[in-house]
């Protein structure tokens, strides 16, 4: 706790105010988890005022430096600091240490940097980011990693990714895994888990995906699974939950060939406060995602009780372990098969749902936040 004092140190905050899903996730749970375990630390947050949004407790009660540019202009002004323009000067004054949790890292002058790399998915899959985002990102992100102090990758799959695809140096990257909130526990009361299946129209039993509509988290394997599978469980449902990203119009046309427009529930995002009772609704929780730097919602799903079957890309099978069962992301078949074993087994989902709370209980952020803290303590002592 003694080094954290030595010096201001300030995380970037802006995907949390802005909702943005998994970076949105693991910056509050991070900050979250500073907080809890060294409350006297000298902490605060960053963010660009892209919205009309302010932050919400605890994240509020912290010091802030904030920009009043958009997403777009504040990522211009961020890399124009690699190219001689001194446009971050002083912006983080009285700052020891500077956290970029979101990918995107100014050049500081007088202030020790810390990244987290989350994935290299515009290097190892440029057709599913959007151009500008997929060019800003393979220009920018080699510069962010070699321009940082110390490097922590959320798992041990995206540091053999960097090593491997920038030559980035091992002795630079820590790897610290994710946590999972304690709010994802398993829902039993009936009257929440009957509003909830009021409020969405669930039914009584059903698959969950849980994720951003968007060509890398594979819905569309999912889809047909479930359409191969219907012909033994037609009373299962489909729930998927989650905003649309991008590239998101070529999920609705398989829906529609599939002609599962009356089957599926595309509910949207969701909540973050009825997330726990939806998993603990859903009969089984499938992720089919092609490629994940970490992959939280697995765990927050064996969190609450649920099995997970999962694919066996990425860094998925490090993260669920042999606690869930695992599927190519695109072995249809094989996703058909998982899918009605777990559904029409009680004893394998039984003993996955058991498994898996063990599985997730592992995953804190507090864990995260004492490991991320001993990488302060490194960078401060340069």
């Amino acid at each position: 706790m003694d080094s954290c004092r030595n010096g201001r140190i300030c995380l970037e905050a802006s995907a949390v105010l802005q909702q943005q899903a998994g970076l949105g996730r693991y910056a509050a749970g991070l900050i979250q988890g500073l907080i809890t375990i060294d409350p006297d630390g000298d902490y605060a947050i960053s963010y660009n005022k892209s919205q009309s949004v302010e932050p919400d407790p605890p994240l509020d009660m912290l010091p802030r430096y904030t920009s009043s540019l958009g997403n777009k202009p504040w990522r211009l002004y961020n890399a124009l600091s690699y190219f001689g323009a001194p446009v971050m000067e002083g912006f983080f004054s009285g700052v020891s240490v500077y956290h970029s949790t979101g990918h995107l890292l100014p050049r500081l002058r007088g202030v020790r940097t810390v990244f987290t790399l989350h994935d290299l998915i515009p290097l190892r899959f440029p057709e599913y980011h959007l151009p500008l985002n997929r060019i800003f990102l393979r220009v920018m992100l080699p510069r962010f990693l070699q321009q940082a102090d110390a490097i922590i990758a959320v798992s041990a799959h995206t540091r053999r990714d960097a090593i491997r695809l920038l030559g980035t140096d091992p002795q630079k990257i820590t790897v610290i895994a994710e946590g999972v909130d304690p709010h994802f526990h398993p829902v039993t009361e009936d009257g929440r888990l009957a509003a909830v299946r009021a409020a969405y129209h669930l039914p009584d039993k059903f698959i969950l995906y849980v994720s951003t509509i968007e060509p890398r988290k594979n819905h569309i394997t999912l889809l047909r699974a479930y359409a191969a599978m219907r012909e033994q469980h037609s009373e299962v449902g489909l729930v998927i939950a989650g905003a649309r990203g991008w590239m998101w119009q070529e999920f609705f046309r398989a829906l529609e060939s599939q002609g599962l427009e009356n089957e599926v529930r595309v509910i949207g995002r969701v909540p973050d406060s009825d997330l726990p009772t939806l998993i603990s609704a859903a009969t089984v929780f499938a992720c089919p995602s092609l490629y994940e730097g970490f992959g939280l919602p697995p765990l927050e799903a064996m969190a609450c009780g649920t099995a997970v079957i999962c694919s066996s890309s990425s860094s998925l099978p490090e993260v669920v372990g042999e606690d869930a069962l695992l599927c190519g992301p695109q072995d249809v078949d094989g996703w058909r098969d998982a899918l009605s074993r777990v559904l029409q087994n009680d004893e394998i989902r039984g003993d996955l749902e058991a498994r898996g709370r063990d599985r997730a209980a592992d995953f804190t952020w507090e864990a995260t936040a004492r490991d991320t803290r001993a990488v302060y303590d490194r960078v401060i002592d340069m």
